[in-house]
């Protein structure tokens, strides 16, 4: 009879036998490594039994809260049918009822829907769709094979995605590996670029992203951007308008547009997709992390029906997409991704989501007053706290200092689980959340940072 492990035998066989994404394991071996056995509602709760709020929705995918009902019961469900079958050649009933529930909902032009399981391949799909695209449909445009993307852009870890993102502690070493692109800054206003302030500024830094796209459009296959909000750069919100004015430029110079709504989509600013602030569609979209509520590996690139197009011919012209994996169109992704949107209609989550939103903004307030507290930014429920050494002069925190990692152990000892991006303090909470909780995580995370000293 097998006994079960212990808590002490779990974490001395990870710390023996793992290795952890974003993690410096040399650290790691040294500590006591925290467990996360289950999970309800808000709440994770570890090994032995301790109950955390789970103030990053396990890295941005939870919507609902942990082991909710209609979920859990989706997933088995489908599990008494079949776990997986092959998408090439066959397909099954989840997956096209999600595709259809998919395009009713997604912005107005989008039309098709192509599977894979995370944000990363999304983002490579909608990548390789736009040069495709560019080679079958309009080969007289010519060689359109360069994308344009923003500085301090994150669109995931694989060759493609790192190769349109800018974030150079993650993608530095990665180079000799990338194709090359075109980046422009992006509307960081807190650090603007142009030493600018908004609004007065009347978004200055749209104009560099214009002169590029005259100067370049024959060769840009599309221009990619997070909607609202660049996530993984540390919470650096788009003022309004900025959206509509890069869909109206890609449109002006033949370029398509590309929406990696992974961190922002379903729900997390407070409408279903962040680009619904402003309307705007995309040609190609990427979405993944809440598409099943957090509960399995699933993504899909959307395109309109002018890109699918391009793809059809004869079977010798091999106009094909060629690309697939073999969990493509999973059953009890998709199963539970239905019943992950099923939840958004029977419990009007993002209608009930605004009074939270604005309560939310509330507790935040006084954190600007914290002296090494630079910025405070927040599109929904997605909010980013910037910690400075100095407030005048905005100096950062040296890396060395480890501030956002020392905020969020602290908070950990308070009951809340934190995940910083170096000197970005994230909150991202579950939609469920409820208002108590949601007070009780702005109330840790405020105390967490005014416990903070650096000397």
């Amino acid at each position: 009879m097998t006994h079960k492990p212990t808590a002490r035998q779990l974490k001395d066989w990870d710390r023996r036998y793992l290795w952890h994404p974003f993690t410096q394991m040399q650290e790691w071996e040294q500590e006591d490594p925290l467990i996360i056995e289950r999970g309800k509602g808000s709440y994770l709760i570890d090994t032995e039994g301790r109950k955390y709020l789970d103030g990053t929705s396990s890295i941005w995918v939870n919507l609902h809260g942990h082991r909710h009902p209609v979920l859990d019961r989706a997933l088995k469900k489908q599990l008494d049918k079949i776990a997986h079958s092959t998408f090439l050649g066959l397909s099954n009933p989840p997956a096209i009822e999600l595709a259809r529930e998919l395009i009713r909902i997604a912005p107005k032009g989008l039309t098709r829907v192509f599977y894979s399981d995370n944000g990363s391949t999304a983002v490579e799909i909608a990548l390789k769709m736009a040069v495709q695209y560019w080679q079958q449909r309009r080969p007289e445009a010519g060689p359109k094979h360069t994308f344009l993307h923003l500085k301090l852009a994150y669109h995931g870890d694989t060759i493609g995605a790192v190769s349109v993102g800018n974030i150079e502690l993650f993608h530095a070493r990665f180079k000799p590996l990338l194709f090359s692109t075109l980046e422009v800054e992006p509307p960081y206003c807190y650090r603007c670029p142009l030493k600018l302030t908004y609004p007065s500024c009347r978004m200055a830094c749209i104009d560099p992203i214009e002169q590029t796209l005259k100067s370049r459009h024959r060769e840009l296959a599309g221009f990619i951007i997070e909607p609202l909000m660049q996530a993984a750069a540390g919470m650096i919100p788009q003022p309004a308008g900025y959206l509509n004015r890069i869909r109206e430029l890609c449109t002006k110079y033949d370029v398509l547009l590309i929406f990696d709504e992974v961190a922002t989509g379903f729900g997390r600013t407070g409408r279903m997709f962040a680009c619904e602030h402003e309307g705007a569609t995309p040609d190609l979209m990427a979405i993944s992390k809440g598409l099943t509520g957090g509960y399995m590996p699933l993504a899909a690139t959307l395109t309109t029906d002018e890109i699918y197009q391009g793809f059809l011919g004869a079977y010798d012209e091999f106009k094909t997409f060629f690309h697939g994996h073999s969990f493509t169109g999973n059953p009890l992704g998709c199963a539970v991704a239905l019943a992950n949107l099923q939840v958004f209609r029977q419990e009007k989550t993002l209608s009930r989501l605004s009074s939270k939103i604005k309560m939310v903004t509330q507790w935040l307030k006084p954190m600007a007053e914290i002296p090494y507290v630079g910025d405070v930014r927040q599109r929904g429920f997605m909010v980013g706290i910037e910690l400075v050494k100095d407030k005048k002069t905005k100096e950062p925190y040296p890396l060395s200092a480890r501030a956002g990692h020392r905020v969020a152990s602290i908070a950990r000892t308070k009951g809340l689980i934190l995940r910083p991006i170096g000197n970005v303090l994230v909150l991202m909470p579950p939609l469920s959340t409820s208002t108590e909780e949601l007070k009780k995580m702005v109330e840790i995370l405020k105390e967490s940072v005014e416990t903070l000293r650096i000397d």
